[in-house]
């Protein structure tokens, strides 16, 4: 039963609150006031008068949540637990698993067991689901479960998985973890350096530059910066990792907001290590934010090659706010511009369809804008590589399999079937894509594409009125019409399915140094840059040099 005190106790903090809030925005101060009025009453009320008990609590979650999410999907609260979560991913440091997970019901899904870090000593494997932490069932825990794995270093947390159909347990031994912002970095060739830039935490220039040292101490003449599915981070790490390539005092991003204290102009403040190391930078559709300032930062000062496809437009700024009792609110302040003056955000939240789906600029209204050397750059969200390659767009077909657990499933299922494959790059066959394609027959995978998706709600619709039977035949007819579609292209889409299982299967054998490896050697867009790089009279004539 929930305690009336905390009903009590949060009316009077939240009032505070929002008073607060109202008192600070005085040029609408009156209409402020009054809805915060309206919606303290109505807050009050409610809890005193409805009919079963309440849980002010989690109404006054779900309030805010709703309130925030009519915004933008980056303007969010933080409950106590977020709040950690939050300080973990900027400093890269903490106490836990070390392994990337996700939850799915009832359960925990290991999607990456870390090499050598505690989920890996115990033995978890990518595709373990585990169901108990300690004495608590995840059936019974709808809280978030990662902070069961929380403690002090050395803290035994033991669990029990389901691994291929069979219960198991184990015993994780708690320890610190570093969440590297450079997870690899080598020689492709003699003279070509490869640095992964996977986040932007407080160590990413240090590492990046700790990297770049290293290499050019090797012989390294040339360097790809890899920024591929790096989501962002921390605004000032990403100006210091331009330093790196470009002298002191250069502007590298400007925000831009309707509160003149966030407009803010920054520029490079260090002396840099190499202003003339030839540089390729590797984008795609999930580089965000800070990927998004550095690769457009560099491509309009004419300091690097950007190659693979238009990186996500996230070029909205948030900063936290403290608030009570531990919570915090990061907000959106401004926007993100390059030196040329690109806006990289790519949708407009204050614009919406009638879906209420935010709108995207048309590629016939993107505006022109100039680097320093007088190319030609578009804004539109996100920034556009100078070199753009098709392999690195997925399908929508591929992007359903990843987003939908098709290939990871089936790899699970691969990796036990194939104990022994140890360093042995696989070779996957068409036999195989065919043994893949029976899985998801098998496993009766759901794509749930937009059509597959209208499909199935038009069958609900159906039996709720009850007119399922009448339609059943011309419902099952269009039902293998479409998977007929869907297997063509799958097998359309061959090719860039059988990279992703590729990928997908050396990392359970090899960890992500493995994928490094072997990307270094086979990689397209990794192929594409080196060759860039290697021939001096393109590489120049792309920067106008």
């Amino acid at each position: 039963m929930n305690s009336p005190f905390k009903k009590k106790i949060i009316l009077p903090v939240m009032a505070s609150a929002f008073l607060f809030v109202s008192v600070s925005f005085k040029d609408d101060f009156f209409e402020i006031a009054k809805q915060v009025e309206i919606f303290t009453t109505l807050f009050k009320e409610l809890n005193k008068n409805y009919v079963d008990e309440t849980n002010p609590g989690d109404l006054m979650d779900k309030a805010i949540k709703g309130m925030l999410a009519s915004l933008d999907p980056y303007t969010v609260y933080f409950n106590e637990q977020d709040v950690v979560k939050f300080k973990i991913n900027n400093t890269g440091e903490y106490t836990g698993i070390g392994a990337m997970i996700t939850r799915k019901n009832d359960r925990i899904i290991i999607k990456e067991p870390y090499k050598n870090y505690p989920a890996d000593k115990a033995g978890l494997k990518a595709g373990d689901e585990i169901i108990q932490i300690g004495d608590v069932l995840l059936s019974d825990f709808k809280d978030d479960a990662s902070q069961l794995f929380r403690g002090a270093k050395n803290t035994k947390i033991d669990v029990k998985y389901i691994r291929q159909g069979k219960t198991n347990t184990a015993q994780i031994v708690l320890n610190e973890v570093e969440i590297k912002s450079v997870p690899f970095f080598g020689k492709i060739d003699d003279k070509t350096g490869y640095i992964v830039l996977a986040r932007f935490n407080q160590k990413a220039s240090l590492e990046t530059k700790q990297a770049l040292e290293q290499l050019k101490k090797e012989g390294a003449e040339r360097i790809i910066l890899d920024l591929r599915d790096n989501p962002g981070g921390l605004l000032n790490e990403a100006v210091n990792i331009c330093n790196l390539f470009v002298p002191k005092n250069e502007i590298i991003v400007t925000t831009k907001s309707k509160i003149e204290k966030h407009n803010n102009t920054y520029k490079t403040s260090k002396e840099p290590v190499d202003t003339e190391i030839p540089l390729a930078i590797l984008v795609n559709g999930k580089s965000a934010s800070a990927s998004e300032i550095v690769s457009g930062a560099l491509q309009d000062l004419d300091r690097a090659v950007v190659i693979g496809s238009r990186s996500f437009g996230k070029g909205l700024v948030q900063r936290p706010v403290d608030l009570t009792y531990g919570t915090q609110l990061k907000v959106t302040i401004s926007r993100y511009y390059t030196p040329s003056g690109r806006c990289i955000q790519a949708l407009n939240y204050s614009l919406k369809d009638k879906n209420g789906i935010a709108t995207k600029t048309e590629a016939k209204n993107y505006n022109a804008f100039k680097t320093r050397k007088g190319r030609t750059v578009y804004d539109g969200g996100g920034i556009q590589p100078d070199i753009e390659l098709e392999e690195t767009k997925l399908s929508p077909i591929t992007d359903a399999l990843v987003k939908n657990d098709g290939i990871f499933n089936y790899v699970t299922a691969y990796y036990y079937k194939n104990p022994n494959l140890g360093t042995q790059i696989p070779s996957f066959s068409d036999s195989d894509f065919l043994d893949f394609k029976q899985f998801l027959k098998t496993q009766k995978f759901s794509f749930d594409t937009e059509t597959e998706l209208a499909l199935k709600n038009t069958l609900a619709v159906a039996k709720k009125e009850k007119v399922d039977e009448s339609i059943s035949a011309e419902y099952q007819q269009l039902l293998i019409a479409l998977q007929k579609s869907e297997e063509k292209l799958l097998d359309k889409n061959q090719k860039e399915i059988k990279n992703l299982i590729t990928d997908e299967i050396i990392k359970r054998y090899q960890y992500q140094e493995g994928l490094y490896q072997y990307y270094l050697k086979n990689n397209s867009e990794i192929k594409k840059a080196v060759s860039v790089l290697n021939n001096g009279a393109e590489y120049k004539s792309i920067l106008k040099m």
